[in-house]
């Protein structure tokens, strides 16, 4: 095969898909039967069921039982601000967007003690077993699941003190700059990793995805004189949602 040329069932799923986009496949709209496809493209079975497959991983179309395949209604993505760490407003990312766009989201969260794993250690620079507290989040849009997050925090810094749990006593629910400058920790850097990845079943059960729909996932952490202090990470749902940075230049 040489360059630009596309295998029939790309070709036909590329067709399909340019019908869906340009509205002559409305949403709700039934795909195409397999025979038709067959018929109407001059192609094998196995091509036209290896187009629906595309289209159906790319999220554009979704099967009902019983019923057949149809087109989706694409949602209109809406944005997640990951704007740096602001000290001086005390909140988290999420509810500095909430206040900052006048929206009132909700979250829910639970945290318990733990032993870090490999990779979460590596992390924050502990070892493999220490002890960590971990605090699972939801935080819903109007309603909507929009985000999950999980964030590790050494308990060798914040054992035994105010802030060991997260969303709770006198500084509960402020941010991780806020909560570790009350234990005498400045956090002077923050990083971001960005990636995409297919959800997990748990995380689109809860998110609200078909199996196949691809997440967002930031790996965030956050840094006190080079020491990892906190380390998260935020689960978006990629079809609704865009991570949007906005860093001053210095």
């Amino acid at each position: 095969m040489t360059f630009g040329e596309q295998p029939a069932y790309l070709r036909v799923a590329g067709d399909l898909r340019k019908k869906i986009v340009d509205g002559r496949l409305p949403p709700h709209t039934r795909l195409p039967s397999q025979a038709r496809i067959r018929e109407e493209y001059g192609v094998s079975d196995t091509v036209a069921l290896e187009a629906r497959k595309v289209l159906m991983a790319e999220g554009l179309v979704e099967g009902r039982s019983g019923s057949g395949t149809y087109v989706r209604e694409q949602p209109v993505p809406r944005r997640v601000a990951r704007s740096g760490f602001r000290p001086e407003r005390g909140a988290t990312p999420f509810r500095q967007e909430q206040a900052d766009g006048g929206v009132r989201g909700t979250w829910e969260s639970h945290s318990e003690q733990t032993d870090a794993g490999a990779a979460v250690a590596e992390r924050l620079a502990i070892e493999p077993g220490d002890r960590v507290m971990r605090t699972k989040y939801l935080f819903r849009d109007a309603g909507e699941p929009m985000m999950l997050s999980t964030s590790w925090e050494p308990l060798a810094l914040t054992g035994r003190t105010p802030v060991m749990l997260p969303e709770e006593g006198p500084l509960g629910g402020m941010g991780v700059v806020e909560r570790m400058r009350a234990i005498d920790v400045i956090v002077d850097n923050v990083t971001e990793e960005v990636g995409a990845r297919p959800g997990l079943a748990e995380e689109l059960l809860v998110l609200g995805g078909v199996p196949g729909h691809v997440v967002l996932v930031i790996q965030r952490t956050y840094f006190a004189s080079g020491r990892p202090v906190e380390t998260a990470d935020v689960v978006i749902p990629a079809d609704r949602y865009r991570a949007s940075y906005h860093l001053p230049v210095k």
